[in-house]
């Protein structure tokens, strides 16, 4: 069996696996079409971030149209425990439109790329960013309303509870990743009692889907078959 690794390309620092490797987008769905085509890929695993929806629904409408079969590897998200204090939104707008200005002290754990929706609200918030690189071009946010962590999980309870505690939090900007790499800040906010804006995943079209690569091996043994 031969396989192909493509990574978008959004972090410089990658976990690369023992593989063939392509990294960059595709050009939209027409390029997926083209590229799937050229190589003879026979089929896709979708292992994308559960936030990547586009790159998702892209590979939905390419495996479609040359009736390739799809899989979705995507980790069970979080699911709130007793003494978190979530409030679920659907995406990063409603979760700074709904941010309470008592909550000053605001932990964005999101990243970079859907940092213009707070914006608005800097001059009444302090935010503390934590982004995998250092490079990745300016961020949207006033320098003065923000400090900036570089690091990588996966993250220990222990450091999330001095990080909460070093930068005075009163509150979390979550994506609803799932998976046990970054799920420490959330552990960490239960046992502070602070607060949780959890964005909750994109929806996208039903497919087939998995949650480990054991399974995902599974799938590709029984579509031999």
């Amino acid at each position: 069996m031969q396989a192909i690794y493509s990574y978008a390309g959004a972090t410089q620092t990658r976990r690369t696996p023992a593989l063939p490797v392509r990294v960059g987008g595709f050009g939209g769905v027409q390029g997926l079409v083209d590229y799937l085509s050229a190589h003879h890929i026979t089929h896709v695993i979708d292992a994308t971030h559960p936030f990547a929806a586009q790159m998702s629904a892209n590979a939905i409408a390419a495996c479609a149209r040359l009736n390739l079969p799809l899989l979705s590897m995507e980790r069970p998200a979080w699911q709130a425990r007793p003494g978190d204090q979530w409030q679920h939104v659907p995406d990063m707008a409603a979760a700074a439109k709904i941010l309470s200005p008592m909550l000053k002290r605001v932990f964005l754990a999101i990243g970079r790329k859907q940092l213009a929706a707070f914006v608005g609200l800097a001059d009444e918030h302090q935010f503390v960013l934590r982004v995998i690189d250092q490079e990745g071009g300016a961020l949207p946010l006033p320098a003065s309303s923000y400090e900036l962590i570089v690091a990588r999980g996966p993250f220990q309870l222990a450091d999330e509870l001095a990080l909460l505690g070093k930068y005075r939090i009163d509150c979390i900007v979550s994506k609803n990743a799932g998976g046990a790499d970054t799920y420490a800040k959330i552990e960490a906010a239960r046992q502070l009692g602070i607060a949780v804006i959890m964005v909750d995943r994109p929806v996208l079209e039903p497919r087939t889907q998995c949650q480990s690569p054991q399974q995902a091996m599974e799938w590709l043994d029984r579509q031999r078959c």
